[in-house]
C-alpha cells in the first residue's frame, strides 16, 4: 500500500503522520550534488501518534529515549543520489527502528537444575586435570 508503512503485524503508520525535509547530500557527486536536494530527513512524532496504542507508545518512548527529541524520531537518509530512493530508505529504516522498539520483551529464562550425572562427570574431569597438572610440577631427580 503506497500511503501506509507496515511496522509490525498489526501496526501501520499512514504517511500523513510523517514530516519530510530535503537538503543537499554530502559526499562525492560532482555538480549534481551541489544543485539538488536529494538527502531526505523523515520525522515521526512517536509521543503523539494516533497509530500506536498506549502500551506500544509507552514501550517505544522508553526504548527510543536516547534518539527522541521532544518525542519526535528523526531519520536521515542520503546514501543514494535520487531523492525517491532516499525516501524509501528512510521509510524502511523507520519501520525497522519502530519494529524493534515496540517488540514484546523476550521471555524470561527459567533456570533448570543440572542433572547429577553431568555434574559428577564435570567434577571428575576437573579432578583428573588437576592430577595431571600436579604431577607435572614434581622434581626431576
Amino acid at each position: 500500500m503506497p500511503g501506509i508503512i507496515n511496522v509490525r503485524d498489526s501496526v501501520f503508520i499512514p504517511e500523513a503522520e510523517l514530516t519530510w525535509r530535503f537538503s543537499r547530500s554530502s559526499g562525492p557527486g560532482g555538480q549534481h550534488v551541489n544543485t539538488s536536494a536529494t538527502a531526505a530527513e523523515l520525522s515521526f512524532d512517536v509521543a503523539n501518534s494516533p497509530s500506536l496504542s498506549e502500551p506500544l507508545r509507552a514501550r517505544a518512548l522508553e526504548r527510543l529515549s536516547g534518539r527522541l527529541v521532544n518525542g519526535v524520531l528523526s531519520i536521515r537518509a542520503e546514501e543514494y543520489r535520487s531523492q525517491a530512493r532516499n525516501r524509501d530508505a528512510a521509510k524502511t529504516r523507520l519501520a525497522a527502528v519502530l519494529s524493534d522498539a515496540i517488540a514484546p520483551p523476550p521471555k524470561k529464562r527459567i533456570p533448570k537444575k543440572i542433572p547429577r550425572g553431568i555434574n559428577e562427570r564435570r567434577l571428575e574431569n576437573k579432578r583428573r586435570r588437576s592430577d595431571v597438572k600436579r604431577n607435572r610440577s614434581g622434581r626431576w631427580s
